[in-house]
């Protein structure tokens, strides 16, 4: 493929060089036509829609001067427009003054021209496999004159077409010039291999649209296969012609292997372990033996990612390691963890947990870090953490060297985050030689070490989440992972690691703020808005009116707590407004001019809470109302629908739903400025409710919310444990770590 490559732009420099060169000495330039010249009345309308081409082509660029401009160098584009006006009108009557062509043939050739000019004109300024470039035009009218002799002498034009740029031969190839010549269709393929060759990702769909070309097997054998493992699966299911030729290659074990799944009903089953089945490491039949079985598939996924963890220690990357890992995540959180959490309100552990009592310790801890987000607290603190320690003989140490620390940074955060990472650093043993760093130290310096070497920046995240906890509980930790941030930020930057000097530096400022005595400003150092406090201007219009929207749905649970909801304002503060039949207003009496607008929860099973949310949402935007805080309401499946309307200028954004933690990236990417408070688990009125009404309260008296004495003071008005769940702004900071990197590293992505 590669002498190909180099073989066809080779050729094409060579042909534009020619075309460039031979301009000053074309017929066109020293012959004039006649000036008494006309066209044979017959094939005038031919002559005229030539010449309606050159004239729209010359006006493209809005100007009346005769030029065509696609350049912005003047001696390209009079090279261009000469090609175009005088080339073209020579051709023109040369076909129509040669003696050696009949009536008919003239017409053809004049309006395989047209053709040609029509094809240029409307695609020169396209985008996609279609655009011709416009600097290709010398060369394209200069091919339509070789091909023409080509075709008058019945010869292939084969070898005109294949030494074009792919956008050149394009040209001649999809406007159908001389179709019917022997070289058309082999030139054609050509076009199809030239493409292929230009976008190696696009293989697959090209050949899906080309399933004829004579090359199609021997490109499809050429293809990476670790790269494009999916789509060979893909392709080959399909019951069409690609889709044969895939399954038709039966001298290559990977293909020959794919296919063999693709067609098989459970090959969604099957396709996490390729790598395994290809290599003959496993077979289908062990698959088989277990994919019907919830609990022995999930230990089969495990004892594969073991395996392929191990192998790319040693540089071995098996084939679609990230869809077995997705695959792991799917299982354990379907077919475990929903199951567990469901139980939630099961007072008997051995019934509550009795689906994962025969998982040994590796599985316990991939159902764990499968299920960051989802697992609840209660799950994950009585139930896979504990018994993961107990089948390990209480040895996290052994337990992460088992798994050659596949995803420890995750498992750690988690651990922080439920308040179990002191056990767990507590199990690894002291360090028996003096001076030596005892084990515990050791992992807890890795884990914030070489960030930068990680793909994308979940790592990152993962560090920033884990501080806030470990701040509060191990204080001793913390200061040594400030310590070993600084380090690693001297690192990168004597290395100028652009990614390591934006992580480290994002990190060591956002765990300096987290004491309050440091005054530092995230503000002015990162970039990002305030983490500890909403200013009340903040969230104030021009004209001092703050607007809260409260987002509620129909379901049994909404209908029940609506009434409560409305009584907490019933009081000589608040002004309740009931008038409408889709929503409530709710206004201060007293203070500062605040309003809470909330839809009504009518009947989801009609569709009529979607109804009024919508029709209130409408409301706002008509009277240019933009809510600075958004309340949602409701069960977790709901969640979406209450991002998907929400303001973008929210400011503060309480997700009252279970796992609305889990959704700070979705609710950032469509308020970017939100600062935002979800739990990990079940979201109730409890802690709802006092919610509501100390923030509206806040809001009405014009206080700034302060996070750290508000959380406290919120605190003590709740009287339910699940608020330990509850997640505040101020320890969202791997929300701020993404805020804050996007904005470091200029909102490209750049080494994401």
């Amino acid at each position: 493929m590669i002498a190909i490559t180099r073989y066809l732009i080779g050729a094409s420099f060579f042909l534009c060089l020619s075309a460039a060169r031979g301009q000053s000495l074309n017929a066109f330039d020293t012959l004039a036509i006649p000036s008494n010249y006309k066209p044979e009345f017959r094939r005038q309308l031919n002559h005229d829609g030539i010449d309606a081409e050159q004239k729209t082509i010359l006006s493209a660029d809005g100007k009346e001067d005769k030029l065509f401009t696609p350049s912005d160098k003047d001696e390209i584009n009079l090279m261009l427009t000469r090609s175009l006006v005088k080339k073209t009108d020579w051709l023109q009557y040369s076909i129509e003054t040669d003696s050696g062509l009949d009536h008919r043939l003239k017409v053809f050739y004049l309006s395989e021209l047209e053709k040609l000019l029509r094809y240029f004109r409307q695609n020169w300024m396209q985008t996609g496999d279609r655009k011709v470039n416009p600097l290709s035009l010398s060369i394209i009218i200069n091919t339509y004159e070789a091909c023409m002799h080509a075709e008058r002498k019945g010869e292939s034009m084969e070898n005109i077409i294949n030494v074009l740029p792919y956008d050149a031969g394009t040209n001649i190839i999809n406007a159908g010039v001389f179709e019917k010549n022997r070289g058309y269709q082999p030139a054609k393929d050509r076009q199809v291999l030239k493409l292929c060759l230009l976008h190696p990702d696009r293989i697959f769909p090209i050949l899906q649209q080309n399933p004829d070309v004579p090359f199609a097997d021997s490109l499809i054998r050429t293809l990476d296969k670790r790269k494009y493992a999916r789509q060979f699966y893909d392709y080959a299911a399909a019951g069409n012609k690609l889709g044969a030729i895939i399954r038709n290659i039966t001298d290559d074990v990977f293909i020959k292997t794919i296919a063999t799944m693709a067609l098989s009903k459970s090959g969604q089953q099957y396709f996490p372990f390729l790598d395994n089945i290809v290599k003959g490491k496993m077979t289908l039949r062990e698959i088989d033996d277990a994919k019907d079985d919830s609990l022995l598939y999930y230990k089969l996924l495990v004892r594969t990612q073991m395996d392929y963890v191990a192998r790319a220690i040693n540089k071995d990357t098996a084939f679609e390691f990230k869809s077995l890992t997705r695959r792991l995540e799917d299982k354990a959180i379907a077919d475990f963890v929903n199951i567990i959490n469901g139980l939630h309100n099961e007072r008997n552990p051995d019934i509550r947990f009795r689906s994962i009592q025969s998982l040994n310790a590796q599985e316990l801890y991939y159902l764990a870090v499968s299920s960051d987000g989802s697992i609840y607290t209660s799950s994950f603190v009585k139930g896979v953490y504990p018994l993961m320690m107990k089948k390990i003989n209480n040895r996290g140490d052994s337990l992460l060297m088992l798994l050659n620390f596949d995803k420890y940074r995750k498992f750690i955060k988690m651990a922080a985050g439920f308040n179990t990472l002191d056990n767990f650093l507590a199990s690894f043993p002291k360090s028996d030689k003096p001076g030596d760093e005892d084990p515990a130290n050791t992992l807890m310096r890795a884990f914030v070490k070489n960030l930068e070497k990680s793909d994308g920046i979940e790592d990152g995240v993962d560090v920033a989440d884990s501080y806030a906890s470990i701040s509060e509980t191990l204080q001793p930790v913390a200061n040594e992972m400030l310590r070993n941030i600084q380090d690693n930020y001297q690192r990168n930057l004597t290395s100028g690691n652009k990614k390591g000097i934006a992580i480290y530096n994002i990190l060591g400022k956002l765990f300096l703020s987290a004491d309050s005595t440091r005054n530092i400003d995230l503000t002015k150092e990162l970039g990002i808005p305030p983490v500890y406090e909403v200013p009340f201007t903040a969230l104030a219009n021009d004209s001092g009116r703050v607007a809260v929207q409260l987002f509620i749905y129909g379901d049994k649970d909404g209908i029940g707590v609506f009434p409560g909801l409305i009584s907490m304002f019933n009081n000589p503060n608040w002004k309740i407004d009931g008038s409408n039949k889709q929503w409530v207003t709710i206004s201060a009496a007293k203070g500062r001019p605040v309003f809470l607008y909330m839809n009504r929860p009518l009947p989801e099973e009609t569709g009529e809470d979607a109804k009024a949310q919508e029709a209130l949402c409408q409301y706002l935007e008509k009277n240019n109302i933009i809510p600075s805080v958004t309340i949602n309401r409701g069960h977790s499946y709901n969640a979406p629908y209450t991002i998907e309307q929400m303001s973008t200028a929210s400011k503060i954004v309480f997700m009252g739903s279970c796992g609305g933690y889990r959704m700070i990236h979705d609710i950032l990417e469509k308020a970017p400025d939100a600062h935002i408070i979800g739990t990990k688990q079940i979201a109730d009125a409890p802690v709802n409710n006092p919610f509501l009404k100390l923030i509206m309260e806040k809001l009405r008296t014009g206080s700034n919310i302060e996070w750290i004495p508000f959380w406290k003071e919120l605190g003590k008005m709740v009287t339910d444990k699940i608020f330990e769940d509850y997640v505040p702004p101020h320890k969202n900071l791997g929300a701020l770590f993404i805020k804050a990197y996007t904005k470091a590293m200029g909102n490209t992505g750049e080494n994401q």
